[in-house]
């Protein structure tokens, strides 16, 4: 079965349950956005944040310049991004078990839940640890929902935190990132120790490439499937990546590739790749097919090896997610936690006696932002239609008016952040 339709039952069963146990568990359901709170892990925070708060706020001090660096890092990437998004799509909904046609990331179901674990109970809990080391209580602690993707929040009681002075706002706001940020550190340590300890004792050889995911409604769907063990391209020998990588450089749309697996030789046509009309692909992911060498079998067995190999998948997710939830929510986007950093930056930077002027500036070249918005939608919709009345609808123009309406969208909710960042800010004056 299709990882999706896992996806599906379970908000199915979860939404079920949670409308008939919302009185007894004091579950919130708010449109798609279910909520679960609890009072047992505030008296787990105060643990944690009285157990060494000198070390909390110093590991602050010292992440703030860090996450300031960040913030202005992802300003950038956001901009450049914004540039290539009509010509490489750059932003991709993730899933983990689901392989979304067009997304360059993929990740595992199991490996990939624990990994989004820790950066939801390490990203939460930190705003939540600050908070209560600078003397802000916590109003609620929970779980929450939206629609099938998890999440956990720390409420802490806006009255105190207003009352705060900047800098502790800071630290709290700051808390987050840097909580994922010192985690994706320590996972690459671990990672880098379990893979160098791997290549050391030569524990493992490769002897082909073992398909990892078939993407859906790809030239290889209903032919090859996950766990296929690829070793020959068109009679050339695959044994690692890089014979994999070399075996398919030469490879142009609409060629046939004869592809020979553990199970049997298959041919497969290649089409035209869903992130880059000019490049061919086959749809699949693969990895490098390991098996554990005699030597290294009889000195550490086999299930060392293998727990080694998985705990090393585990903390490369784990190091990737976080670094990447951490430096996205540095954007200076609010709710985002860049936004309310920069917000309150300004609040201590700019004098009282020139606010009034900055209000009235920022007033004077946003107000024209609506109009220039509904301008650019009406554009882009306007060349949607052209597009289906010039071009027959097949799987290669409605896969191209689909990336590019996912483009499209992806650039107004960027915009509407933004442009929600305007109100606050308009608020400190």
């Amino acid at each position: 079965m299709n990882v999706l339709w896992y996806y599906v039952i379970g908000f199915i069963v979860v939404w079920i349950l949670a409308f008939l146990l919302k009185d007894k568990f004091n579950i919130t359901m708010e449109g798609i956005v279910l909520m679960l709170k609890t009072e047992r892990l505030k008296g787990v925070l105060d643990r944690i944040a009285n157990r060494c708060p000198r070390l909390w706020k110093a590991y602050l001090n010292i992440g703030m310049p860090i996450g300031i660096f960040f913030l202005i890092l992802m300003v950038i990437t956001l901009i450049w991004s914004l540039q290539l998004m009509f010509k490489t799509p750059t932003v991709s909904l993730i899933l983990p078990g689901v392989d979304i046609p067009g997304s360059p990331i993929y990740i595992p179901f199991t490996t990939g839940l624990v990994a989004l674990a820790t950066v939801l109970v390490i990203h939460e809990g930190g705003h939540g640890i600050l908070a209560r080391v600078e003397g802000i209580s916590i109003d609620s602690v929970g779980l929450l929902l939206l629609a099938i993707i998890p999440g956990a929040f720390v409420e802490p009681n806006p009255d105190e935190l207003e009352r705060a002075n900047g800098i502790s706002k800071l630290r709290v706001y700051f808390a987050g990132p840097m909580f994922n940020l010192g985690l994706c550190l320590i996972a690459l340590v671990i990672t880098a120790g379990i893979g160098g300890f791997l290549a050391s004792e030569n524990i493992y050889t490769t002897d082909g490439m073992e398909i990892s995911s078939v993407v859906a409604g790809s030239p290889s769907q209903s032919i090859l499937s996950e766990g296929m063990v690829i070793h020959k391209i068109n009679g050339d020998v695959v044994t690692n990546t890089s014979s994999y990588t070399r075996a398919l450089s030469g490879m142009h749309i609409g060629d046939n590739l004869s592809i020979t697996t553990d199970t049997g030789t298959y041919n497969i046509t290649a089409s035209q790749s869903p992130n880059n009309s000019s490049k061919s692909y086959i749809g699949i992911r693969a990895k490098q097919h390991e098996i554990i060498e005699p030597v290294a079998k009889k000195k550490y067995g086999t299930l060392l090896p293998l727990v080694l190999s998985k705990l090393e998948e585990i903390f490369y997710l784990i190091f990737f997610l976080n670094f990447a939830v951490g430096t996205f929510n540095l954007l200076p986007m609010k709710p985002l936690d860049g936004g309310l950093i920069l917000e309150e930056i300004l609040k201590m930077k700019i004098r009282p006696d020139r606010r009034l002027e900055f209000n009235q500036t920022l007033n004077k070249y946003t107000k024209f932002l609506p109009g220039c918005i509904r301008c650019w939608i009406s554009r882009r919709f306007n060349w949607i239609l052209n597009f289906i009345s010039h071009h027959e609808l097949n799987d290669n123009t409605v896969e191209h008016i689909t990336r590019y309406i996912s483009s499209l969208f992806i650039v107004i909710l960027v915009v509407l952040i933004i442009y929600g960042m305007v109100p606050g800010i308009l608020k400190m004056f």
